[in-house]
């Protein structure tokens, strides 16, 4: 999900939070951006899901997208965790936020010696590309580097000397802890850029094989359309929700498209009007990076199902 550009409103920004909050008080006004072919209002699917959801494992807190980040989040009490999953150059499913390695690994100090010895790159493309990311590691693309190199990056020392070592999770990892302990996952699917509906079937293929049989099955969501549509093909079965960081045109029908059971928005984007027409379409309405608790007061007011946040070590998971 976005980091920098997602600006917090918390209670150090006191004009941005009574701006927020002045357009909460406000009644219901016409959005033009909504859909207007809703007339009648559609059953609201079942919904499993704990209310409160630990963004990228435990937030701020641990290193983003790591078993370390789960289980500080479990530590404090959180039975869902939202996580972003992209593919190796061999097809490993992955987590990771980034496009490159650069901001959380140490994928820019490793030598070419160490990550030549672990280049099985299985397909042909791949092989032909190998002897330049050999000779050049400076390619940061994750998704150029087969989970062999992967797993031996330090993904834990940017964050603090304590989470030295600390390495990338695969989503095989992160659902056998999920299981063990009970707890609900949200997975937004995380494409290299060009590899969106490739990246969507996969995960949709890996996540219905881990969680086959189980009665609360991962949430998959995107702001990739394209990886959305892939994950529908691939397993229908899965619960899928569109992300969205802007109310583009079109973005209604093309959650109902794609039968999705909910809708996950920028947190600014809330107000009364969106989600009654998100729940009159028979979506549950969710928003992401909810970290201050007046705005969280206000959000809950409004009846969104779901909110995703940093501050894992702030609210309890049963505000």
């Amino acid at each position: 999900m976005p980091t920098a550009r997602d600006p917090v409103i918390t209670t150090a920004n006191p004009q941005a939070l009574a701006q927020f909050q002045a357009r909460l008080d406000q009644p219901p006004q016409p959005n033009t951006h909504l859909q207007t072919t809703m007339r009648t209002s559609t059953p609201l699917p079942p919904w499993p899901y704990p209310r409160w959801i630990a963004h990228r494992g435990a937030g701020k807190l641990a290193p983003e997208n790591t078993l370390a980040a789960f289980r500080l989040g479990a530590h404090y009490g959180y039975r869902m965790a939202e996580c972003d999953v992209k593919l190796s150059a061999d097809g490993v499913p992955f987590l990771l936020h980034d496009d490159d390695l650069a901001r959380t690994t140490n994928a820019a100090t490793a030598t070419a010696k160490e990550y030549a010895s672990n280049m099985p790159f299985p397909h042909a493309s791949r092989a032909q590309a190998a002897p330049d990311l050999i000779a050049n590691t400076a390619d940061l693309a994750a998704g150029h580097w087969p989970w062999a190199a992967l797993s031996l990056l330090d993904a834990g020392s940017w964050h603090s000397r304590s989470y030295a070592g600390e390495p990338l999770a695969t989503l095989a990892g992160i659902a056998a802890f999920c299981l063990a302990n009970g707890h609900a996952l949200n997975i937004e699917i995380k494409p290299t850029p060009g590899d969106e509906a490739h990246t969507g079937t996969v995960v949709a293929q890996h996540a219905a094989r881990l969680w086959h049989g189980v009665a609360c099955p991962p949430l998959l969501s995107s702001f990739a359309v394209e990886a959305v549509q892939a994950a529908h093909a691939a397993a229908p079965h899965l619960p899928r929700a569109l992300l969205l960081d802007t109310l583009w045109d079109g973005w209604l029908d093309a959650a109902q498209a794609m039968d999705c059971v909910a809708v996950v928005c920028n947190y600014r984007l809330c107000d009364a009007a969106l989600v009654q027409t998100v729940h009159r379409a028979g979506m549950r309405a969710l928003c992401y990076t909810v970290n201050d608790a007046d705005a969280a007061h206000a959000l809950l007011a409004l009846g969104l199902d779901g909110l995703i946040t940093d501050r894992v070590d702030y609210f309890s998971p049963l505000f």
